[in-house]
């Protein structure tokens, strides 16, 4: 597995670029996948925003308007109730997982959940495109600040740890008080681990194990 984490989505050229390395072929040729799950565990998102989402209606966080070959929905509290042996060939199939923010606890418990999140190492090619709380998931944890409902299996602040670094995103987005670098290095001195506070001109790249910040804005490591 592929990851591009970003902030925001592919804001910019730079951010545009990696995809496509990551991809190794056009946007055009592509069958993509939306997750919209995370949206449903924080108390900001609403019904219209996850369909602005998957509808490509959301020109500040592009993700679905991009011009895929094909683009589909994986709910994955729906996963459970069909069974692994019908949705695992639909990801098997697709180029890129597109996932949108919200809350990212939530996100990791239905990826576990649904089984998704064991199925994952055996996917090598597939891209993961991590929207906010859809790249902050990844993590080994989110950190105090970011977390609106604990998983109710552990309620604790475990992610999934498929990287070794966490992501405060959003940094000094406007109207966004609590997303300033002091609160990021706050954030950031309360975590086990290393961690990157990252802008929405921001994205970082990982693959096999390789960690590249693709940026355009603002971004700092705090280290441990």
């Amino acid at each position: 597995m592929k990851l591009l984490l970003t902030s925001a989505g592919i804001r910019n050229p730079s951010i545009h670029r990696a995809l496509l390395e990551l991809l190794d072929k056009p946007i055009a040729d592509c069958h993509a996948l939306c997750i919209p799950t995370a949206g449903y565990g924080h108390p900001f998102m609403t019904p219209d925003k996850s369909w602005n989402f998957i509808a490509g209606r959301e020109p500040r966080t592009p993700m679905a308007e991009l011009g895929w070959k094909s683009l589909g929905v994986l709910e994955l509290t729906a996963l459970p109730s069909v069974g692994r042996a019908r949705w695992e060939p639909w990801v098997r199939q697709a180029d890129v997982l597109l996932v949108n923010g919200g809350d990212a606890l939530y996100l990791a418990h239905w990826m576990r959940q649904s089984g998704l999140a064991d199925l994952l190492p055996s996917l090598p090619d597939i891209v993961w495109v991590g929207l906010s709380a859809g790249s902050m998931a990844m993590a080994p944890q989110v950190g105090e600040a970011f977390i609106e409902m604990k998983p109710p299996i552990t309620g604790e602040d475990v992610a999934l740890g498929l990287v070794d670094f966490s992501i405060f995103p959003h940094l000094d987005h406007p109207g966004f008080d609590q997303n300033t670098m002091a609160c990021a290095k706050t954030w950031a001195a309360g975590l086990a681990g290393p961690s990157y506070a990252i802008d929405d001109q921001t994205a970082i790249k990982v693959v096999d194990g390789r960690v590249e910040v693709v940026s355009e804005g603002q971004w700092k490591f705090f280290g441990r």
